[in-house]
């Protein structure tokens, strides 16, 4: 596995994609507990570095729909 520094160069694809391989090691139940531990840090970091992407993603949704002038009336998007 890489190491954890590399995270901030994933895109969101390529990180998401790895925290569902993880995902399914870890459930798998097959690697020992020192690897499944730094499995589940990774993951944990993977995680925060998706969510700081999609949160980047729905801001810049929002500029454009703002800077735009946006319809009246119209609500930012909202994802959760």
């Amino acid at each position: 596995m890489s190491e954890p520094a590399d995270i901030a160069t994933l895109s969101f694809e390529q990180a998401l994609a790895e925290l569902e391989q993880i995902v399914a090691r870890l459930e798998s139940g097959q690697a020992p507990l020192e690897d499944s531990i730094r499995m589940y840090e990774r993951g944990a970091a993977l995680k925060a570095h998706c969510e700081t992407r999609l949160e980047a993603a729905r801001l810049r949704v929002e500029k454009i729909v703002v800077g735009a002038g946006g319809p009246p009336g119209v609500e930012p998007a909202e994802f959760s």
